[in-house]
């Protein structure tokens, strides 16, 4: 199944059924006075999270959602029935905004959660709302209303507790297949992933965190340029940030320095939340390294580079460094799962 995870759609809801102006015809019963039922409401429009939904394809290519109509209403007091709701199932991690003006209607980031986006019409007046005692055979009625009518902006940002940041062909797939049962694709050749993955690390028996993949940035990529400019919305939701930098390419004209600062840059211009959160250094491929030159060259690189943060130096396509960077990750979101729930509490 093709991944997307965006897609515009218009909403209408059902309009309410028509008041009905009826009068009791009975034999023996002269003057029986009014008897219209009310209209029934119009169906409304909601959208729900489902876990089993991880892509907006349904919506890629059906543009238009309708809610059923009420039904008019009838004679012998009888109302009109209601128009059936309609459920739009969507991934979890979901953001419902109004196209035209941005305003967020529903953020869906768990299972199950439900949102009303287009509210049905009310259903119209029958006649016998009208009798008095100087109106006693009125014809009024009221007409139902129309049922609310958008167009929206669905957007899909996947639920994970780390991401993973780089150039392409930095190892982001490679570190993915190696820390989790997740298989993106790998290749030696530049964007090799298409699309977001996602992979669960279990560090023991009762603790594991959710670490997602995006296609690679190049330099430009917040005006366009390559792929992965359209999948940073998928790191909005994360805690930490790996920046992995590729420390031994395979091009000597390649300098890893300039294109970790490219990567910084490129954040920076996106989006200034995701410039700010927390990101840590994972020098990759040091098993390119000789051994003799290895902690010389990551020195290096971090004094160049000005880094004064966290920095685990690993290989990806053998494991090597691995470990301790997931029990380190674990410790850290943790901590963090830690103090907002202490926040929450106070």
């Amino acid at each position: 199944m093709k991944f997307i995870d965006e897609a515009r759609i218009d909403v209408i809801a059902g309009r309410g059924g028509n008041g009905s102006a009826s009068f009791r015809r009975e034999k023996f019963i002269p003057m029986g006075g009014p008897d219209g039922g009310d209209g029934g409401k119009g169906g409304s429009i909601w959208a729900e999270a489902d876990r089993n939904i991880n892509t907006l394809v349904e919506y890629r290519f059906t543009r238009m959602f309708r809610a059923q109509h009420g039904e008019n209403g009838r004679g012998a007091d009888c109302y009109g029935k209601g128009g059936d709701d309609l459920t739009l199932r969507v991934p979890v991690g979901t953001v419902i905004t109004e196209d035209e003006t941005g305003a967020l209607i529903a953020d869906l980031a768990a299972d199950g959660q439900r949102a009303l986006i287009a509210k049905g019409g009310i259903g119209g007046l029958g006649n016998l709302h009208f009798k008095s005692s100087t109106n006693r055979a009125p014809r009024q009625t009221t007409a139902g209303e129309e049922g609310e009518e958008l167009r929206l902006h669905m957007e899909l940002k996947v639920l994970a507790d780390v991401g993973l940041l780089g150039m392409p062909n930095a190892g982001k797939s490679t570190l993915i297949r190696a820390i989790s049962a997740a298989k993106p694709k790998v290749a030696d050749y530049p964007f090799t992933t298409l699309h977001p993955n996602l992979g669960v690390v279990r560090v023991d028996s009762d603790r594991s965190f959710v670490v997602a993949d995006v296609p690679g940035l190049i330099e430009g990529a917040a005006e366009g340029a390559g792929l992965g400019h359209q999948f940073l919305r998928h790191l909005a939701r994360t805690s930490l940030l790996l920046h992995l930098v590729d420390l031994a390419p395979f091009d000597p004209e390649v300098d890893p320095v300039r294109e970790a600062r490219a990567i910084v840059e490129e954040l920076r211009k996106y989006d200034e939340d995701l410039h700010t959160k927390p990101r840590w250094l994972v020098l990759n491929k040091t098993d390119l390294i000789p051994e003799e030159e290895r902690a010389e060259r990551i020195a290096d690189f971090i004094k160049e580079f000005g880094w004064e943060g966290p920095v685990f130096a690993i290989s990806a396509i053998n494991g090597g460094g691995c470990q301790p960077l997931v029990f380190a990750i674990m410790e850290h979101l943790q901590q963090s799962r830690a103090a907002a729930e202490a926040g929450e509490g106070a």
